[in-house]
């Protein structure tokens, strides 16, 4: 499995504190079946991302893996939060947070609320050249209560992941339930740890994907934790598993319809 979204980065954010907890992180990962994971440390006015500081960490990382046999493809990324400065950064160096370099941004929304002209932000990254990843949409309360609201991303090119423990209710019964909504409309391409340590949060998603693989398909399954995640490891295109369900209204929809849909999520 690919684990495209994981605070094992040591010392740069909530996530690892110290070299050995990120070991025993990425050994519990590997004992689960993850086999690649994008190390995403916070850009926000919390944690300073500094991709020179972090190529270091992750090569020390990479050693001492390496030391201990434990066999994990790391690669690099960023739990991206939508400042001002990291927007303009992100456009004028796509590079600098998407993962691996290679064009795929994730965008963790609040913990409350939702920014306006979200729509707008995603359109202005994709022209970039980056392809948005919405983190966790369904641990975040106003899109829990309004989950119509991702529709316009999603048929922008947007894309989503959901965090394992919360389809298996570590994250909550509300953020199950919204989990297994999003699966049922096929809204969602990827299953992910957000890993921060060894106790609370730890790196398992095997539990999920056969959850998913039980109740949605095994072939989706495949798709949510390893298909599509080892695309965007590798900066690739991929392909949906199934189309979504419920995501385009069956009416005629009109250049108004669609001016009318941006200005009421501004």
């Amino acid at each position: 499995m690919v684990d495209i979204h994981h605070h094992l980065l040591p010392g740069v954010d909530d996530g690892s504190c110290n070299i050995d907890m990120s070991i025993a992180m990425a050994r519990l990962a590997a004992a689960d079946g993850i086999t690649h994971i994008v190390c995403t440390p916070h850009a926000n006015a919390e944690y300073s991302f500094d991709p020179v500081e972090n190529a270091t960490k992750l090569t020390e990382l990479k050693s001492r893996l390496a030391a201990e046999n434990i066999d994990v493809t790391l690669g690099t990324g960023c739990d991206f939060h939508l400042s001002y400065e990291n927007l303009e950064q992100a456009k004028r160096d796509p590079a600098r947070f998407s993962i691996n370099g290679l064009g795929y941004l994730l965008v963790e929304p609040p913990d409350y609320g939702i920014p306006p002209g979200l729509t707008e932000t995603f359109y202005e990254l994709q022209l970039a050249g980056l392809t948005p990843i919405l983190t966790h949409p369904e641990r975040n309360p106003t899109l829990q209560n309004e989950p119509e609201r991702m529709a316009p991303w999603l048929r922008g090119g947007a894309l989503i992941q959901v965090t394992a423990d919360s389809l298996t209710g570590h994250k909550g019964r509300r953020a199950e339930r919204m989990s297994h909504e999003l699966l049922k409309k096929r809204w969602v391409h990827f299953l992910a740890t957000d890993a921060h340590n060894t106790g609370s949060r730890p790196p398992r998603m095997r539990e999920a994907q056969e959850l998913v693989a039980r109740k949605y398909g095994i072939s989706y399954a495949h798709a949510l934790c390893v298909t599509n995640p080892l695309a965007v490891f590798l900066g690739k295109p991929f392909t949906v598993e199934e189309e979504p369900h419920d995501l385009y209204d069956t009416r005629e929809f009109t250049l108004w319809d669609r001016v009318k849909e941006v200005l009421t999520r501004r």
